[in-house]
């Protein structure tokens, strides 16, 4: 009877691919219509401003650059150094090798773990390639969410600083560093980097884009796009600023929103995943005679098995639909 719970594992293992691609497809439409929508509305400046033709050129071709910069990103994903990408999205500075070694160690931890066990040999492999593959990369992109967040709560109060100082008179670069003063955590360190690129030499719209590469979320392309808009075209840079520190507090006014209205779904899912672990551990601790029968015998671990896929399937739809994207 190894051979369903092989079956079993591999379809499990199928489905996760499935979802991760479904999330990857997610995040590259969300691009596109972000893109679309620079695009368009270059386009209707150009019918209503059409006698400023090199304006209009100059935003295409900051649209394309954007185009261009995005399918680097995403053709940067793929490719081996994907992994060196995830590592400066979460904020650790470590060279690609040792992510690789730890990833190593903690497969060699998990495998002195359940080697020893009774379970069949595909199982064990199954599970040891997932700590070794799998668990340090969630791992990583746990940490970039969390840093993401941690950066994005105090964006907005250093835009409306920047601004203020632009207001002053004070030069860009200088509210730059003035920033990275003021704040603590992710938002210090990037525009700190920021600024040291922009010391050697580095154009600010290019140590902006790298700064979005570091951060991708779609507050800061759009800090990016702003400084460039302003580098190429001389906009007023602290109303820009001023308008984005605005959309950035009402996406967090409507996030907030979202989770309070999703809360009751969310607690829902939760509390139907968990119940089938709950009753298996009460019966467990009842009747153990009874519920035994699932872990010992070849029929019950195939039950076991099918019961855990589809549960898995379940919690993965449920997360679907209440994870909405702002």
């Amino acid at each position: 009877m190894v051979w369903p719970i092989t079956i079993a594992a591999i379809i499990i293992f199928l489905a996760l691919a499935g979802v991760v691609a479904w999330s990857i497809g997610d995040e590259r439409e969300r691009r596109s219509r972000y893109l679309s929508v620079i695009s368009r509305a270059h386009a209707g400046q150009s019918k209503e401003d059409s006698s400023d033709k090199n304006l209009v050129k100059q935003r295409a071709d900051l649209a394309r650059k954007l185009k261009e910069s995005s399918r680097e990103t995403q053709e940067k994903k793929r490719d081996k150094t994907s992994i060196k990408q995830m590592l400066q999205v979460a904020g650790i500075e470590a060279p690609v090798s040792h992510y690789w070694i730890f990833s190593a160690i903690f497969a060699v931890i998990v495998a002195a773990t359940i080697l020893p066990t009774s379970w069949p040999m595909m199982a064990k492999v199954f599970i040891i390639i997932t700590a070794f593959l799998g668990v340090p990369k969630l791992f990583l992109k746990w940490k970039a969410a969390r840093r993401q967040k941690r950066f994005l709560e105090s964006f907005a109060d250093a835009l409306d600083a920047m601004a203020r100082l632009l207001q002053a008179g004070m030069p860009i670069s200088e509210a730059i560093a003035m920033g990275s003063r003021e704040f603590s955590g992710p938002l210090k360190e990037e525009l700190l980097r920021v600024y040291e690129n922009q010391k050697v030499g580095i154009p600010l719209g290019e140590a902006t884009l790298m700064m979005a590469r570091r951060i991708p979320l779609t507050e800061v392309h759009m800090f990016a796009a702003a400084l460039q808009i302003q580098s190429e075209t001389g906009s007023s840079l602290s109303e820009v600023l001023s308008n984005l520190s605005g959309v950035i507090r009402a996406r967090f006014r409507l996030r907030r929103k979202v989770k309070a209205l999703s809360s009751e779904a969310r607690s829902s899912a939760a509390i139907i995943a968990a119940l089938p672990i709950l009753v298996t551990l009460g019966l467990y601790a009842t009747r153990p005679e009874y519920i035994g029968i699932l872990f010992i015998t070849p029929k019950g671990k195939l039950l076991l098995a099918g019961a855990g896929m589809w549960m898995s399937f379940g919690v993965l739809i449920m997360r679907q639909m209440i994870n909405f994207r702002i």
